[in-house]
């Protein structure tokens, strides 16, 4: 069963199981401050649990939990908040901490997203010379799940392709495809945290290359 219609919701279809609660609907825009949009996730998720208390529940955060520049956001208090009320009220789970998603459509802001459509409207840009990104391509979040089974039972999970991608190679990738070159202002700036992905996420990425994975990611989705 899957709560939700945005892009993680509709990747999901391919595994929708009656056994599986995917709960795939909440607030998507990092930057948001309304408290209202915040409780009506939380109201969501917590009538589904009590609805559906057997149901094994697939919840998707954020990696950005573990950065501590992000610690007095709204959305990531709220994302820390809603771990604590699974883990608390559910009978079991599984939480993924989600990077930047790359895929078809969703969310206009996500860093993909941003970058294609100001390098393709040969708009400038600011460019955080410090900051570092994780990637994970739409796709490998359902796999993820299909074959993982019960390794990631009653657990938070990080999950993103293993590299720390410079904004500059992902910029790159994506001037490749456009052929178009990005009109930018660095300032050095930027946000960077370590996440040690374990093991079995580290071996679920067959492409060991993060130049060839950010590359098919580009090609695929521009």
């Amino acid at each position: 069963m899957i709560v939700g219609n945005g892009l993680i919701a509709k990747s999901l279809k391919n595994i929708d199981s009656e056994n599986i609660l995917f709960f795939a609907s909440g607030v998507s825009n990092s930057l948001e401050t309304k408290d209202i949009e915040f409780q009506r996730e939380f109201n969501l998720l917590k009538k589904n649990i009590e609805q559906f208390p057997d149901m094994l529940l697939i919840y998707f955060s954020t990696l950005s939990i573990n950065d501590r520049s992000k610690a007095d956001s709204l959305y990531v208090q709220h994302k820390k908040k809603i771990e604590g009320y699974i883990q608390d009220h559910s009978k079991q789970f599984s939480i993924l901490r989600i990077g930047n998603i790359v895929g078809t459509g969703g969310n206009p802001n996500t860093l993909f997203n941003y970058l294609k459509h100001q390098i393709a409207q040969n708009s400038e840009f600011v460019l955080h010379t410090k900051a570092r990104r994780l990637l994970v391509d739409i796709e490998d979040i359902s796999e993820f799940i299909r074959v993982s089974n019960h390794s990631i039972q009653n657990k938070i999970v990080d999950f993103s392709y293993p590299y720390h991608y410079d904004l500059k190679e992902i910029i790159m990738a994506i001037e490749n495809i456009i052929k178009q070159k990005a009109s930018y202002k660095e300032i050095e700036d930027g946000d960077f945290y370590k996440i040690d992905f374990e093991d079995h996420v580290k071996d679920f990425f067959t492409e060991k290359d993060a130049s060839i994975y950010l590359k098919k990611l580009a090609e695929k989705y521009i």
